[in-house]
């Protein structure tokens, strides 16, 4: 079974784990300049340096359809520079997972794919896609909805460690981002994490750097540029979120219910 997912993110690389790890073929999308945060849990990277490593799978960027099916072949997960997703009537999927996370479609269609899943809000089940997987932290989270849309979005994130809002550093003006510390420091509120044009990103709370821009990445005023977590474990830094595994637990729960692989088993 070969899978395509849009995006490369931390919850696109969240599901990438669940479906390798379930023995489905991954192809991953993404733009040709990403701008994560959590860098050191995205496949994202793989477009960045060539090759990224987040737990125990490799991704690699690959030029063309082509390149990316022999990737596979090598147990290499790979990512492809295609927002557009114009790889995908070459590979011909099984599956189409959105997720993007652009809190709407981008233009995903139902006809993609056999199998097609949107995550987070912005999908209607039945609609554009066959299954939307609930993001909204909570009572909710990971499960498949099969008729409707998701949760829509708060703007405000979930809560971890009891803190919010708080949590998530933003740039504090236009410009180019000056990055001062790394993925994993230990930080105090008030310490200085970046600057932009000679302004200071301030931490606004006590924790891990759990994740920050890149060193030059352009930004705009209020732009999310950084992520601190209160729970002050270093090795989270580097190994998938709950949330990210739970939304890719209900991925690949739709995948297989909806590829009639389930429904063969029983």
């Amino acid at each position: 079974m070969l899978t395509v997912i849009r995006g490369a993110g931390d919850l696109a690389t969240g599901i990438a784990l669940r479906l390798w790890r379930a023995h489905i073929r991954v192809v991953m999308t993404e733009i040709a300049n990403p701008t994560a945060i959590r860098r050191t849990v995205c496949f994202s990277q793989a477009i960045v340096h060539g090759e990224t490593r987040v737990e125990d799978v490799t991704a690699r960027k690959a030029e063309t359809p082509e390149q990316a099916l022999a990737l596979l072949e090598d147990g290499i997960i790979p990512v492809l520079a295609d927002p557009e997703g114009a790889c995908i009537p070459a590979l011909r999927p099984d599956a189409v997972v959105d997720a993007i996370l652009a809190k709407k479609n981008l233009g995903t269609k139902i006809t993609d794919a056999p199998v097609v899943i949107g995550v987070g809000p912005g999908f209607t089940a039945g609609e554009d896609c066959h299954a939307v997987v609930e993001t909204m932290r909570g009572h909710y989270l990971g499960r498949v909805i099969h008729e409707g849309g998701a949760i829509p979005n708060t703007g405000v994130p979930g809560l971890i460690g009891g803190f919010a809002g708080e949590r998530v550093l933003r740039a504090p003006a236009d410009g180019v981002f000056h990055q001062l510390l790394d993925i994993g420091a230990q930080v105090k509120m008030g310490d200085i994490a970046a600057t932009v044009n000679g302004e200071p990103m301030a931490c606004t709370l006590d924790g891990v750097l759990r994740g920050i821009l890149a060193e030059g990445t352009p930004v705009f005023k209020g732009m999310k540029a950084g992520d601190i977590d209160p729970r002050c474990k270093i090795e989270h830094c580097y190994c998938a979120s709950d949330k990210a595994l739970a939304v890719g637990g209900g991925v690949l729960e739709a995948v297989l219910a909806l590829s009639g692989v389930l429904t063969e088993q029983k």
